[in-house]
């Protein structure tokens, strides 16, 4: 009898890359992960019902290298699908990855190494390269330029009702988190945002680390421009649920008061109102609009509002350079963000 082959080791870290029709830039996304500095690494292929050449290329790059394992779970949508791979996959740590995007060579063993080094964090991401034209997609380049300022996990935290506040793609997660709070849920919304907001609820910390480790491609088909699951009314009904959640922490008695009195501020107030919370009135900085009420309650200029002790500020101005303007009015008159004032977008 021969010697025994031997196995792989156990891997420290599974890599979750979900695919369907994406045979153009599969392999570049994989091989990404095979140049990885740290060597201990499953990457679980799941092919989500593709009906081009992905199945074929899957299989060719699966017999290249062990490491690479194919799960086929049939068109089963983006949040079946990572949790299909979840739920064979073998390491402690969860790292995720997508077909159009590459990862620096020395993602998975530095986010490894932080993650190893602080036992509070639960997850932790990585600044992104924008990997699109800056100029026609230019709403996008600044979402990714907001997005790679916020590292810490009360940054992160405070600003989760702006928008997410982690590409998706960049992050690995301890393997726990998902045995406590749950996996990807499938529904009308974002299931990437709608999993960071559960989890920061929970408690989970989320962090950063300040290396650009992946490249963050926009292609034109990207489900999120294509798939009605990220337009921005899923968008703002899940965000609006976690908001009245921590509103209902938060408060403490206070009134209400929403910055912005526009149509689109007043919509997403709505979304408030429906989980059972009353806006006292709101603020803005055109006095024609203090003429009037909006729905009933007073429009107050950024000088009229309560102190602190009576009115929580929720701001819901989404025009560009605004929100940094209402912050610091707010923080310069002694109000703290996360106890008296939180920004919404």
């Amino acid at each position: 009898m021969g010697p025994i082959p031997d196995k792989p080791p156990t891997p420290l870290v599974s890599v979750l890359l979900p695919v369907r029709n994406g045979a153009a830039a599969l392999e570049r996304a994989v091989q990404s992960i095979r140049a990885q500095t740290l060597r201990r690494w499953e990457l679980i292929l799941v092919d989500d019902g593709s009906t081009d050449e992905t199945p074929a290329l899957i299989r060719r790059l699966a017999a290249a290298d062990e490491r690479i394992r194919p799960v086929r779970p049939g068109r089963i949508g983006l949040a079946r699908a990572l949790n299909a791979g979840l739920a064979v996959a073998r390491a402690p740590f969860i790292a995720r990855m997508d077909a159009d995007d590459e990862s620096h060579p020395e993602r998975l063993e530095g986010q490894l190494a932080r993650l190893g080094a602080d036992a509070s964090l639960g997850v932790l991401g990585c600044r992104v390269v924008f990997g699109g034209d800056p100029q026609q997609a230019a709403g996008y380049a600044r979402h990714v330029a907001w997005l790679n300022g916020l590292l810490t996990p009360e940054a992160i935290a405070l600003n989760r009702f702006i928008d997410a506040p982690l590409a998706h793609p960049s992050v690995m997660i301890r393997r726990e988190c998902f045995d406590r709070h749950g996996a990807w849920r499938d529904g009308d919304f974002p299931e990437d945002y709608e999993l960071w907001l559960r989890w920061i609820d929970a408690g989970v910390r989320c962090a950063k680390a300040p290396e650009s480790w992946l490249v963050w491609n926009d292609p034109p088909r990207r489900l999120s421009r294509t798939h009605p699951r990220y337009r921005p009314q899923a968008f703002n009904r899940i965000k609006a649920d976690y908001l009245a959640r921590e509103l209902r922490r938060t408060l403490a008695g206070r009134e209400l008061w929403i910055w912005g009195a526009g149509r689109m501020a007043r919509r997403r107030a709505a979304g408030l109102e429906r989980h059972g919370l009353r806006i006292a009135g709101y603020i803005d900085i055109d006095p024609k609009k203090t003429r009037a009420h909006r729905l009933g309650r007073p429009v107050r200029l950024p000088e009229g509002l309560p102190p602190a002790d009576r009115a929580f500020v929720v701001s819901c101005v989404g025009a560009l350079g605004a929100r940094e303007i209402i912050r610091g009015f707010l923080l310069d008159r002694g109000r703290i963000e996360g106890r008296d004032f939180l920004m919404a977008a």
